[in-house]
């Protein structure tokens, strides 16, 4: 599903955020990236969205070879890829339904398709009964839960979680790990960046260790070692 060959990222003046990376995920797997601020997590998923490109190696997903992707075939890229962020960057003027729905609007989906597949994802995470409010009238969890219902309504193969727990307190960060869960019990492969290690060693999913843009563990049944 994702596999990095010895890809590497520089940044100027001198910085490696990435240094000969290997890695393979499989359909389906659950994999938490974990390590410390600064130290490649994120240029990971910034390269797996093309937002970013390597400066060496390949960059394969879904058979799909990215490394030199182009403008216009990014947002082909990104309805295969869900995303979610640590801000849940949502829309404060649209309804938590204009918001999910707002998502397939820009590709030019039709009403018929936004009104099928839009109850769908908000019943998933949830939030069914809520779709009339807006973003400030319910809790941070809920919004994250928003932010998941918005990068699923292409049914992407993957979903790239970058932080998503973030600006959660632990309740809400246990209750979106489990929807996360539940996500991936669908067959969505799930990459979860993040730095919590409770939230990484109650898991027990496979675990990728990066420190200073090189990968230096990678334990199928892991637990955040740093």
């Amino acid at each position: 599903m994702i596999k990095l060959f010895n890809i590497s990222k520089f940044y100027k003046p001198d910085i490696k955020a990435l240094n000969m990376v290997n890695l393979h995920i499989k359909p389906g797997e659950f994999v938490s990236i974990v390590g410390q601020s600064g130290t490649g997590k994120t240029t990971i998923v910034k390269t797996l969205i093309g937002e970013e490109k390597v400066d060496q190696g390949k960059v394969i997903v879904g058979g799909w070879d990215i490394t030199n992707i182009g403008q216009r075939e990014i947002p082909i890229l990104r309805r295969q890829i869900g995303v979610i962020f640590q801000d849940f960057k949502l829309l404060p003027k649209k309804t938590l339904l204009e918001n999910v729905s707002f998502a397939l609007q820009v590709c030019g989906q039709t009403s018929k398709k936004i009104n099928y597949i839009v109850p769908q994802v908000m019943k998933i995470v949830g939030l069914e009964d809520k779709v009339h409010r807006y973003p400030q009238e319910i809790s941070g969890g809920e919004q994250q839960r928003v932010a998941i219902a918005r990068s699923l309504v292409h049914r992407p193969k993957i979903l790239l979680a970058d932080e998503p727990t973030g600006n959660l307190d632990s309740i809400n960060a246990e209750e979106i790990i489990e929807l996360l869960l539940k996500i991936n019990k669908f067959g969505t492969t799930v990459v979860l960046v993040t730095h919590n290690r409770d939230i990484v060693n109650k898991l027990k999913k496979r675990v990728i260790t990066i420190e200073n843009g090189i990968i230096v563990g990678d334990q199928a049944v892991g637990k955040y070692i740093l």
